[in-house]
């Protein structure tokens, strides 16, 4: 039979063992921004941000989507392993060849958050 020391014990042990294991983990990075295409080219605008987005290296989810009410208005929503990953991301050639065949359809860009994302339904494991 455990007596109850032994049960606290034990208990603080494994405790401190998957705070340890979270504390390891670097934390996730988030994005969401709002960008604004030239009038008539969100579509295009979307379609180039689709581009190649499979090939981002600690990318864990990336989100297109159109704004339901401004018709030239797209919103980004990225999840990343690390803030680093992101930043390296923006030296990727195909995310270089991106941005410069996206440039001259952007005519803006709205509100902008970087996030702390803890988890849920969807998000790819790294």
């Amino acid at each position: 039979m455990i007596d109850r020391r032994m049960m606290m014990a034990t208990s603080a042990a494994f405790a401190f063992v998957g705070r340890a294991k979270a504390e390891e983990r670097m934390p996730m990075y988030g994005l969401i921004g709002q960008m604004k295409a030239v009038p008539g080219k969100r579509a295009a605008l979307a379609g180039i941000l689709l581009e190649g987005t499979e090939t981002m290296p600690g990318c864990l989810s990336y989100i297109i989507a159109e704004d339901r009410v401004d018709a030239d208005a797209l919103w980004i929503t990225e999840v990343w392993d690390s803030q680093q990953s992101h930043a390296a991301s923006l030296k990727l050639p195909a995310v270089q060849a991106a941005i410069t065949k996206g440039r001259p359809l952007i005519a803006g860009f709205g509100s902008r958050t970087e996030t702390l994302p803890l988890g849920g339904s969807g998000l790819r494991e790294s």
